[in-house]
């Protein structure tokens, strides 16, 4: 696959990510096929994507399929997998059994778990760092907070290498008004994003506070320890905020931003990703001998908020800190 051959694109999962994403590619004149389901189909047929990308809103009319089996597959077609990690299993069943083996897959996902599990079933996958202030509160509407570029979609094969499709989705992407830019040490960028996502679950649970704060200090800071026991390379953190830079500056709409669990809580979804984030760290942690007890306690406590259908950010991170040991 060339870098100027014409791609088609098919977009598994369009909440925040994944819609303004598949949005943008088609108003940039890419073919794309938006995967969803339930309500949002529904609204996403009857009266397209309402998209907002920084003071500016529009309706986006997406070529729709309730999943792969009504999708038209080509040797051309790239999917972007932007369903949460905790949905990757599901999706992936459905993919397996109806795309071709060869087609490519991106990960448009948080996390570092995706890509292996991809990886059983399709021969050809690609790490994306989602650095996208986006959300997706209502069926039908996706919002994309930043002033500047949209999103910092940088892109790389999995393990690790850069090719052909690589350089042809980072190009599409750019074409697109993303920063994107193939690395062939993707995953060493997905790891540090890992990291900054840890705080994710606190952002999702807790007030906001001095409390919340030493509470996402202390959940990465475990997470380095168990990343540098575990010899996974990182980059640092000093690059990664370079990279970032002010591309993502400044936001709007800020009362409907937050992370990507606390969207989950938000919207009372019944389920979070919290186990592919601090549950990572966990499982490093348990494997490599590193105690973990500020990100398991984050991880018990989202996944019980997100069960009983809790409300987001009710909790007080001091409550919490009195848990851990040494904090009381």
């Amino acid at each position: 696959m060339s870098e100027h051959r014409p791609r088609r694109y098919v977009a598994v999962g369009v909440g925040a990510v994944g819609g303004g994403v598949a949005a943008l590619l088609h108003e940039a004149g890419l073919e794309v096929t938006a995967v969803a389901r339930g309500e949002h189909l529904a609204r996403l047929r009857a009266e397209g994507l309402r998209l907002a990308v920084g003071h500016d809103e529009r309706v986006v009319r997406l070529r729709t399929a309730a999943g792969p089996a009504e999708v038209e597959w080509h040797d051309d077609t790239v999917v972007l997998l932007a369903v949460k990690s905790q949905q990757t299993q599901a999706a992936l069943a459905d993919l397996a059994a109806h795309a071709p083996p060869g087609t490519p897959v991106v990960c448009l996902q948080n996390g570092v778990s995706n890509e292996r599990a991809v990886l059983r079933h399709f021969g050809a996958v690609h790490a994306v760092t989602v650095m996208m202030p986006a959300s997706h509160l209502s069926p039908g509407q996706v919002v994309l907070h930043s002033l500047g570029a949209p999103g910092l979609l940088d892109i790389g094969s999995y393990p690790a290498g850069v090719d052909a499709v690589d350089e042809g989705v980072a190009a599409d992407l750019r074409s697109a008004g993303f920063e994107s830019v193939p690395r062939p040490d993707a995953m060493a960028w997905k790891h540090r994003k890992l990291l900054v996502n840890l705080g994710n679950g606190v952002d999702a649970a807790c007030q906001d506070g001095p409390a919340a704060e030493r509470l996402v200090e202390l959940v990465r800071e475990e997470g380095e320890r168990v990343l540098h026991a575990a010899g996974v390379p990182v980059v640092s953190r000093a690059d990664d905020l370079a990279r970032r830079g002010e591309l993502l500056r400044p936001l709007v709409r800020r009362d409907e931003a937050g992370s990507s669990t606390w969207q989950s809580l938000a919207r009372r979804t019944g389920d979070v990703e919290v186990d592919h984030l601090n549950g990572e760290i966990v499982l490093l942690g348990r494997l490599h001998g590193v105690a973990t007890p500020a990100n398991e306690l984050v991880q018990l406590t989202v996944n019980r908020l997100a069960r009983e259908g809790s409300a987001a950010r009710l909790l007080d991170a001091a409550d919490l800190l009195a848990r851990l040991p040494g904090c009381g």
